[in-house]
């Protein structure tokens, strides 16, 4: 069994995903509480996205039952603990404690615009690509968050 209930089919064993959800209901909460509207989801599980989607939503994860995979990547050999610290030393990680909506919801994250927007302007720069950030999408928030789960 695996911690969000599923199971693996047999004779399989996949690769554990490191994955970035939103959840629409989740984002206009936070921003109701004065957090931001950019809040997501960092985490790693042994399923697929399907059944981490279905997961997510059929336990409400944070009171949220819209959440969508935005990206996601096989990793292997880390923990969700470490994912979670990794991302925590580049953005605030939203306290469960704190919000009694969200208790137990670990690994959501509220995201400051302009760091991903740095973020984008380095990267191009090393590129040696046009420097300029016009908007920052949600891909790109996505991006940002997978690779500084990565390290």
């Amino acid at each position: 069994m695996l911690a969000w209930g599923g199971r693996r089919p047999a004779g399989e064993d996949p690769m554990p995903i490191l994955y970035v959800a939103a959840s629409k209901t989740v984002a206009d909460w936070a921003a109701d509480v004065g957090l931001t509207k950019h809040v997501y989801k960092a985490g790693i599980a042994d399923e697929t996205a399907d059944d981490i989607v279905k997961a997510l939503n059929d336990s409400a994860c944070a009171g949220g039952g819209d959440w969508k995979i935005l990206k996601k990547e096989a990793v292997d050999g880390i923990e969700e603990a470490a994912v979670i610290a990794r991302v925590a030393q580049k953005e605030k990680m939203v306290d469960p404690a704190f919000y009694p909506r969200i208790r137990g919801a670990q690994g959501l994250f509220r995201v400051k615009i302009g760091n991903v927007a740095n973020h984008l302007i380095v990267k191009r720069a090393l590129a040696g690509e046009e420097q300029k950030v016009d908007k920052v999408k949600t891909a790109d928030i996505a991006a940002y968050l997978l690779q500084a789960a990565l390290g």
